[in-house]
């Protein structure tokens, strides 16, 4: 287990190459709220051959520590992607490509507007454009405290707590183990990160940043979302590729909020043609 300290902060990361890091450009991936970079190791086990695959742990999620005390400015996204700058350059990697999932993908949007320079192609998955709702948003973060608040240990060993706490992500099926993985990551997520970033990513703030970030994006950039994803409805994604030409859009048939995991085949294949077709331009 490798750690690099960002910020003050222990980041746990790994490579998933295919042979030793710096012979192929490097791809770098973020997950999503709650979550870690497991999900995405089926993803980079694929993607190894064309690149050297750059996994890591938010601040505060899966393996990485909390900022201690953590005050209300580290909950904002963009803090996250001042993290992914300073992996970057201790990593001495002056530019990458990424891929994101989720409230990842709005770091790396936070990201790209901030560093774009340092990205030659940029994957969203599951992330869009969203208009302020002050009692929808209110309502939900109200609820998401509730259920970040309570997060006992001993769910993890409920047979059908894992099945039970994926069933709003997924219109398809992933294997038991990988909702286990998901369940454990969740219930061991540092609180005040999890409930920081969980009023971050639903907020006024989003709503204001958000559609000027996407339209300000300036490299080519792909929008994957899932047909049936309850957590950000695909018309999200239609909407925020919408705002730029930068922007192309693609939508996963017969999927939820884990599109790479509920039909990799489809996902991988739209991934490597996009990243295919930007080292042939």
């Amino acid at each position: 287990m490798a750690y690099i300290t960002l910020n003050g902060v222990d980041h746990y990361y790994e490579w998933i190459c295919d042979g030793p890091p710096g012979h192929r450009p490097t791809l770098v991936f973020l997950h999503g709220w709650g979550g870690s970079a497991r999900y995405w190791e089926s993803t980079a086990k694929v993607m190894k051959h064309d690149f050297d695959c750059l996994l890591y742990d938010l601040r505060g999620f899966g393996r990485s520590k909390a900022t201690p005390n953590m005050p209300p400015e580290l909950g904002m996204l963009e803090s996250f992607a001042d993290d992914l700058e300073c992996l970057l350059n201790a990593l001495k990697l002056e530019d990458v490509f990424l891929i994101a999932h989720s409230m990842g993908a709005s770091v790396a949007l936070y990201f790209l507007n901030c560093f774009s320079q340092r990205v030659n192609k940029a994957i969203l998955t599951c992330n869009g454009s969203f208009e302020y709702d002050k009692h929808a948003f209110e309502a939900f973060q109200r609820f998401g405290s509730y259920v970040v608040a309570f997060r006992p240990s001993w769910l993890a060993h409920i047979p059908l707590a894992p099945q039970i706490f994926m069933s709003r992500f997924l219109k398809g099926q992933i294997p038991y183990a990988d909702k286990k993985v998901f369940l454990n990551d969740f219930l061991q997520a540092d609180t005040a990160t999890a409930m920081g970033t969980l009023k971050a990513s639903v907020s006024k703030h989003a709503t204001d940043t958000m559609p000027t970030a996407f339209s300000s994006i300036n490299i080519p950039t792909l929008m994957i979302s899932g047909q049936y994803d309850k957590i950000t409805p695909a018309e999200l994604g239609r909407q925020a590729a919408s705002l730029n030409t930068c922007i192309e859009y693609v939508e996963v048939p017969e999927t939820g909020h884990f599109p790479m995991l509920e039909d990799a085949t489809t996902y991988l294949s739209i991934i490597q043609g996009f990243l295919h077709r930007e080292r042939l331009d």
